[in-house]
C-alpha cells in the first residue's frame, strides 16, 4: 500500500535561524529521496505533468531516482530546463504539479519540488564537466540576450544547444537577474546559482556585465552595428511602485528590490560591505513572497520586530504557504487587512512610524477575483518602526522601450507586447519573454515564456 504522508524535510531551527542567512530547508538526503520516490504511483495520465507550465515529465525523473540513477535523473529534468535546483526551491508546486498529484487525495502529494532540487543538486555536488556535451556546428547566427534572469538564461540554453552563437548583456555587475539580486540566500544559497550559471558559460554562452541597453547600446545598435541576428529582451519588471501616501520620501523608506539588492547583491549584510543599509524595527507592506522575504531578511538583520502589513486577509495573501510559515516562525508580526495612509518622521526626515487604517472585506469581487477592501472609519493607528519596506508590485524599466523605435509597448504597464504570445514582437527579429512580458511573474513562467521565445527565434533565423 501506497504510504500516504510524505518524508518530511529537515529545516534549520526557528530561532537558530533568525542571526543567519544559511539556507532554510536543508533537502532530502540518498536514502530520503528514494523513500520519497517509491510513492509515486506513476499514473498513465499524470496531472502533475499536465499542470507543470513547461510540462516537466515529472514521473520518468521520479522513476529514475528509485532506480538509484540520480545523474539520469537530473538530465531528464534538463530535457525541459536547465534549473533543477532552482526550481525545485522556488517554484509554486504547490499550486501547480503537486496540487494535481493523485495522492493528495489520500494524504500529501509527491514532494516534486524536493524532489527536483535532489536531482539538481546531486549534479551540482559530482561536478559533472559540461564540456564533454557534444553541440552541434555553429550556424553562424548571432543572439544577443539582454538580461540574464530566467527568461534570458533560458533562451540562451535553447539557442547554444542549437549551434547559434549567444551573448547574454546585463546591466548590473553579476549575472542571473533577479535570482541574484532578489531571492535571499536563506532560499537560494548563490553556490547553488552559480553551479547552474556555470553550465552556460562551459557551453559557450558569453557573459557581458554592465552593460545597460538603452545607454551602453541601443536595441538598434545591437542588431546594425554589432553585427546580432536577433535581439532578445528579457529585462525583466524591475522598476517598483509605490503607494504615494504623504512622508514616502523620508529617509528609512525603501522598496524591497532595492533592499533586496543591496543586502544580496550588494552584501550589505556583510561587515566588509561598503553598501549599508538602515537597521531597525522593520514595517514591511506587501504580502507576495517579495514582502515575505524582506521581512524575514530584516529580522536576520537584527531588527527586533518586524511587522508586515497587508490590506487583505491571510487568505488572500499571494504568498506560498511555505514563506508564510516560515516568517511567522521566524517571529514575523502579520497585520492583516491594514493599509498604511502615512509615513512618520521626524525633524531630519527619517523615519519614526507608520500611520495605518484597518480595513474590511466588502462583497464586491476586484479583476483579480478576490473580495475588495473598504476602510473601517476611525480605525486609524500608529506602528512606530525605523525602516519601511514597500512591496506593492513592480512594472517594467522605460529605458528599453523608449530607445528602440517600432517596439510596441502596453500603455498601462508599460510592458512589452506580444500579439501572438510567442515571443515575437512589433519589432522584426525582437523577441520578449519573462516579466517585461507578462509583468511581475514566477520564475517558472518566465522559462516556459522563454522556451516560446527562443522557439519563434529559431523558426524566424532558419
Amino acid at each position: 500500500m501506497v504510504k500516504s504522508v510524505r518524508v518530511p524535510i529537515k529545516e534549520l531551527e526557528k530561532i537558530e535561524r533568525r542571526n543567519i542567512f544559511n539556507e532554510v530547508v536543508s533537502g532530502y538526503s540518498e536514502e530520503e529521496a528514494l523513500k520519497e520516490a517509491s510513492r509515486c504511483l506513476q499514473c498513465k495520465k499524470p496531472g502533475c505533468v499536465a499542470h507543470c507550465p513547461i510540462n516537466v515529465q515529472i514521473p520518468d525523473f521520479i522513476n529514475l531516482i528509485t532506480k538509484n540513477k540520480f545523474i539520469e535523473a537530473a538530465n531528464k529534468i534538463k530535457e525541459s530546463h536547465l534549473f533543477p535546483s532552482i526550481c525545485g526551491r522556488v517554484c509554486p508546486q504547490e499550486l501547480q504539479c503537486e496540487a494535481h498529484c493523485i495522492l493528495s487525495k489520500i494524504g500529501s502529494p509527491i514532494a516534486i519540488g524536493s524532489l527536483e532540487r535532489f536531482s539538481g543538486d546531486y549534479l551540482c555536488k559530482i561536478k559533472t564537466s559540461y564540456n564533454s556535451i557534444k553541440l552541434p556546428s555553429k550556424n553562424g547566427k548571432k543572439v544577443a540576450i539582454v538580461g540574464s534572469g530566467p527568461s534570458g538564461l533560458t533562451v540562451a540554453s535553447e539557442l547554444i544547444h542549437h549551434g547559434y552563437d549567444v551573448t547574454i548583456f546585463e546591466a548590473l555587475h553579476k549575472v542571473g537577474g533577479v535570482l541574484t539580486y532578489g531571492i535571499p540566500d536563506f532560499r537560494l544559497p548563490k553556490k547553488i546559482l552559480q553551479s547552474e550559471l556555470e553550465q552556460l558559460v562551459q557551453l559557450g554562452v558569453k557573459m557581458v556585465p554592465n552593460f545597460v541597453i538603452g545607454k551602453t547600446a541601443t536595441v538598434d545598435e545591437l542588431l546594425s552595428e554589432y553585427g546580432f541576428n536577433a535581439v532578445f529582451i528579457g529585462s525583466g519588471a524591475g522598476l517598483p511602485i509605490f503607494m504615494n501616501i504623504p512622508g514616502e520620501y523620508s529617509t528609512g523608506v525603501y522598496s524591497a528590490n532595492e533592499f533586496l539588492t543591496r543586502v544580496y547583491l550588494m552584501r550589505a549584510h556583510c561587515s566588509t560591505s561598503d553598501t549599508e543599509v538602515m537597521r531597525g524595527d522593520t514595517v514591511v507592506i506587501g504580502g507576495g513572497n517579495i514582502a515575505m522575504d524582506a521581512a524575514r531578511t530584516a529580522v536576520r538583520l537584527g531588527a527586533k520586530n518586524v511587522t508586515l502589513v497587508y490590506r487583505r486577509s491571510e487568505k488572500e495573501m499571494p504568498a506560498r504557504l511555505e514563506e508564510v510559515r516560515h516568517a511567522k516562525e521566524e517571529g514575523i508580526n502579520f497585520q492583516m487587512l491594514t493599509n498604511p495612509v502615512a509615513i512618520m518622521s521626524d525633524n531630519n526626515n527619517i523615519v519614526k512610524g507608520i500611520v495605518c487604517t484597518k480595513m474590511e472585506l466588502a462583497d464586491a469581487i476586484d479583476s483579480s477575483g478576490r473580495q475588495n477592501v473598504q476602510i473601517i472609519s476611525g480605525s486609524e493607528f500608529e506602528i512606530p518602526c525605523e525602516v519601511i519596506i514597500m512591496s506593492i508590485g513592480n512594472k517594467s524599466n522605460p529605458l528599453i522601450q523608449s530607445t528602440t523605435k517600432g517596439l510596441d509597448v502596453s500603455s498601462n504597464k508599460g510592458t512589452i507586447l506580444s500579439p501572438n504570445q510567442d515571443g515575437r514582437t512589433s519589432k522584426k527579429f525582437v523577441y520578449v519573454a519573462g516579466d517585461v512580458l507578462t509583468g511581475a511573474s514566477t520564475v517558472i513562467s518566465a522559462i516556459a515564456t522563454g522556451k516560446k521565445a527562443a522557439a519563434s527565434i529559431m523558426e524566424d533565423l532558419i
